[in-house]
């Protein structure tokens, strides 16, 4: 059932112990929903968890540490946040994946599996957030902000994306206003970069190939790769934005093998070309810029599968 901001406000006021759930390998922008939402249920005096499939990388430890989850019991009010797919909550997909109680989300392409959504075409999770804790009465400080921004510039790639508009700003500069950590944030969100990613990338570099006239590169990450970089996983995520950086280049996606065996494939798109049509023929979704998908086929035949999908949307 979908929701608006007022049902999510009193469905969130009638309930006291929360479990908040983010998606697998976990973005600025899941987790900023996530921490901001517990901060302001610990201030309306409610219990609250928080649980992911996967680790959360260090750059996100100024929202995470020190943060303890409380005793909510046998049965809480489940809530999902930035999660589009039960499949996204990784391993925590089998025993909550059909428990869901409220998803809060800004991803078109959701799946409707929870009792309840407040779903917003907005450019992030952390956007909506940010109303509801409005809305709620609680009082945002430098804390949540700094939680709330994270989501919102990391989801706009620091305001680039074409998902940005004139919202997105309004919010930030109210953000700005409550006290933002605008240069902590954006120095460890966009200018830093470890010396593993950086051999991360320079491997990752070289496995560049184009398609459909130079329409289409393809970028692809190994388990070999991270092993001998000395990088993880949760490093990779800047790549994903590479192949689209290209000039002349309408469709960029990488295809990066998980340590399952199965691969997952980011696609990032140009124009009017949907990269979340792209990615539901493989059955992921997404926004129309940029959009995800899963494969446990071997790795040629994930890349031609894909490939196909790609050169269906280019109508090439």
């Amino acid at each position: 059932m979908v929701i608006d901001l007022k049902q999510c406000v009193e469905i969130l006021k009638e309930n006291d112990n929360f479990l908040v759930l983010s998606h697998e390998h976990p973005d600025g922008d899941t987790l900023g929903s996530a921490f901001a939402l517990m901060s302001a249920l610990k201030k309306l005096g409610k219990k609250r968890a928080f649980m992911c499939s996967d680790e959360m990388s260090k750059d996100f430890s100024y929202m995470y540490e020190g943060i303890e989850n409380d005793d909510i019991g046998e049965n809480p009010f489940v809530v999902a946040v930035d999660v589009a797919d039960t499949h996204l909550l990784g391993d925590l997909a089998e025993k909550y994946g059909d428990k869901i109680n409220l998803c809060i989300d800004h991803h078109m392409s959701n799946a409707y599996f929870a009792e309840k959504l407040l779903l917003e075409n907005r450019a992030a999770a952390c956007e909506i957030v940010f109303e509801v804790i409005k809305a709620l009465g609680v009082e945002i400080d430098e804390y949540i902000a700094n939680c709330l921004y994270t989501g919102i510039s990391t989801d706009t790639g620091c305001f680039r994306y074409q998902n940005t508009n004139s919202k997105t700003f309004r919010s930030v500069a109210d953000l700005v206003e409550i006290g933002v950590n605008t240069k902590m944030i954006n120095k460890l969100m966009f200018e830093t970069k470890t010396k593993s990613f950086l051999e991360l990338e320079l491997l990752a570099r070289k496995t560049l190939e184009y398609h459909f006239d130079e329409k289409c590169a393809i970028i692809t990450i190994t388990q070999a790769m991270y092993e001998e970089s000395g990088s993880n996983e949760h490093e990779c995520y800047p790549i994903t934005a590479l192949p689209r950086q290209i000039e002349g280049v309408l469709v960029g996606a990488v295809i990066k093998e998980k340590q399952s065996g199965a691969y997952g494939i980011s696609v990032r798109t140009e124009g009017d070309i949907d990269a979340s049509e792209i990615c539901a023929r493989l059955g992921g979704g997404g926004h129309a810029g940029a959009a995800g998908c899963e494969s446990k086929d071997d790795y040629e035949t994930t890349k031609n599968k894909i490939l196909e999908s790609i050169r269906l949307s280019l109508g090439s």
